[in-house]
């Protein structure tokens, strides 16, 4: 059904539109799109990326030249938040522009998952094929294991890549010191396979060739962006890096200064460069929208091979701003304005809907519930967050954070933390501890590391935030207070 229903929109687009942009060319609005053809799109989503872990964005003891000059030619936006924490949640809300509590994806799936991404949403890849794009996928996917909710069949023309996590295989970091034959390798996870298209090309990837990961995934990106130059394309690059264990091609072993994790993070900015090297090279630097950013924040429990979230508090695994607060630049050549910062709250959900407009496609009928940010993008005067608040939700379905453009409130909830340990070297993982976090509201935009309650400061935004949290949790449902929410779909099934 949901094909047929994309086949009569692209009919309708044709009809009405004749492949072309309706916006007004004498407009001075800078979200007026050219006639000629609408722009390309290009996402690159990092895993496990912590915040300062860019130049842009404070990294050290390495260098990302690259992403450098792309936050020079373009936009960053320093407030840009995921729907959660954690992998395939991060990634279901990014394609389907909602909440990952809406579209029931929690988590991160594994080799047996029964669930996956549902047949009936629709994904940016579907989005963008109402408009005749080609896409494609090279990269993790984590959105279900079965055929039907592989990314061939969810809106991507190509696809090559991991289907899950990079550690949920026999060497696993906590099993490594295990004999190659130890029962409990292979009781946790089966071999892990590499896809090309819905076929496994390879059964049982090795650490060499993970090492080859980031290059095979640039390879075939600059690959699909010459072959496709005179047509619009999506493109969407989910790294398997920086999610440990960390895996780096020859060419940039032992060249930073920061041990492997630096030498990985190496390896992604030259494969941003070969990116935006090929767009260059095709001559589309004015008609592609670029953006980089990632799922979540930095796993802190794997000491240097894990990244940094400062200033912000926590990583991965929480919903404190280290944790889903992550580094985004957006580019695109005299429409993005060059060497400039964006302070206010957006979102991965809010690439749908803004892809959306830029290409003049049809939302889905359901609800989704990321915004249109293009004045954000494009630096508008005066242009503001366009979102009231943000539900910060984790751990199965726990409603644990609401905050808007400057304040957040983070209720009662059990939380995993380091409390100052600062890990190993050894690629292990450490033990975290849990902690219990209490009502508390943190003014973001003077106290960015949530040191601070300020609730007794502010009664009237915790009345005004606590109301919208009530109407959140009717609709999403909440964990922690026993309410099953009136609007939350159901995940696909492997039946």
């Amino acid at each position: 059904m949901k094909r047929l229903a994309l086949t009569i929109v692209i009919i309708l687009s044709m009809m009405i539109s004749g492949y072309t942009q309706a916006g007004d060319p004498d407009s001075p609005n800078p979200i007026t799109q050219s006639a000629e053809r609408p722009p390309n799109v290009v996402v690159i989503f990092m895993d496990d990326l912590g915040y300062a872990d860019i130049g842009p964005f404070g990294a050290k003891g390495y260098e990302t030249p690259n992403l450098d000059e792309m936050a020079k030619n373009g936009r960053k936006f320093t407030d840009f938040v995921t729907s959660t924490a954690v992998c395939s949640a991060s990634r279901a809300a990014l394609l389907t522009g909602c909440y990952h509590r809406r579209v029931g994806i929690s988590g991160a799936l594994g080799p047996t998952a029964k669930i996956g991404i549902n047949p009936d949403e629709v994904t940016l890849g579907e989005l963008c094929q109402q408009k005749q794009y080609v896409t494609a996928c090279f990269g993790k996917w984590h959105l279900g294991l079965q055929k039907k909710f592989l990314p061939r069949q969810n809106g991507f023309d190509h696809y090559f890549g991991l289907p899950y996590s990079n550690d949920m295989w026999p060497f696993h970091p906590r099993f490594v010191d295990l004999p190659a034959d130890s029962p409990q390798r292979k009781k946790n996870y089966p071999p892990l396979p590499l896809f090309d298209g819905n076929d496994i090309v390879d059964a049982n990837v090795t650490g060499k060739d993970q090492a080859q990961l980031t290059t095979q995934y640039t390879d075939k990106a600059v690959e699909f962006i010459h072959n496709n130059a005179d047509k619009p394309f999506l493109l969407y690059v989910p790294h398997s890096m920086v999610h440990v264990p960390l895996y780096v091609s020859d060419k940039f072993k032992g060249k930073s200064k920061a041990g492997l994790f630096g030498d990985v993070m190496m390896e992604v900015d030259w494969s941003v460069g070969q990116i935006i090297g090929a767009i260059k090279k095709n001559k589309l630097e004015n008609e592609t929208l670029i953006i980089f950013t990632s799922d979540n924040g930095p796993w802190l429990s794997y000491g240097s091979r894990a990244g940094s979230a400062a200033p912000l508090r926590e990583g991965k695994g929480t919903m404190f701003e280290g944790g889903y607060r992550v580094s985004t630049i957006m580019q695109w050549n005299g429409r993005i304005p060059a060497d400039t910062t964006c302070d206010e709250l957006a979102s991965t959900i809010d690439i749908f809907p803004t892809v959306a407009k830029l290409i003049e496609a049809e939302l889905p009928a359901h609800k989704i519930d990321g915004k249109d940010i293009r004045p954000l993008m494009f630096g508008e005067n005066n242009a503001k967050s366009p979102h009231t608040a943000f539900a910060g939700y984790y751990k199965g379905g726990e409603l644990q954070t609401i905050r808007d453009r400057q304040f957040k409130i983070v209720f009662p909830h059990k939380y995993r933390s380091l409390n100052g340990r600062t890990g190993t070297d050894d690629g292990k993982p450490v033990n975290y501890d849990q902690n219990l976090a209490k009502l508390a509201l943190y003014d973001l935009k003077a106290d960015i590391g949530e040191t601070t309650n300020v609730a007794d400061q502010h009664p009237e935004v915790m009345q005004r935030l606590m109301k919208y949290a009530e109407e959140t949790r009717r609709e999403l449902g909440d964990k922690l207070t026993r309410v099953r929410g009136s609007a939350v779909r159901a995940a696909g099934t492997a039946k």
